[in-house]
């Protein structure tokens, strides 16, 4: 039995800590696809393409644009009303393209 519960444990932390949703990511992101692409592919040199980046990699990318930990005149304003979820989401829609 105790071997049971570690196993448990082990596979319960060993889950990705950025569990979005991606479908209602993909609802989330019209306002992301003007600069980075209906397909998360950027149409602009300057702008990265999202797709297939790292869930957990956009996740933090985005709330650091959010909380001021990164800093970026373009990209403030549009993910300040973001909350955690709707960026795990956002993140999972991304990463999965």
């Amino acid at each position: 039995m105790k071997r049971v519960f570690i196993l448990l444990t082990v596979i319960a932390f060993s889950l990705p800590a950025f569990a979005g949703d991606a479908a209602a990511g993909k609802a989330k992101a019209m306002t992301c696809m003007a600069c980075h692409g209906a397909a998360g592919i950027s149409p602009n040199d300057i702008w990265p393409n999202l797709a297939g980046q790292k869930e957990g990699y956009l996740s933090k990318q985005i709330k650091a644009f959010r909380d001021g930990g990164r800093v970026d005149p373009m990209m403030a304003p549009m993910v300040k009303s973001l909350s955690d979820a709707d960026i795990d989401n956002l993140a999972a829609f991304y990463s999965g393209l």
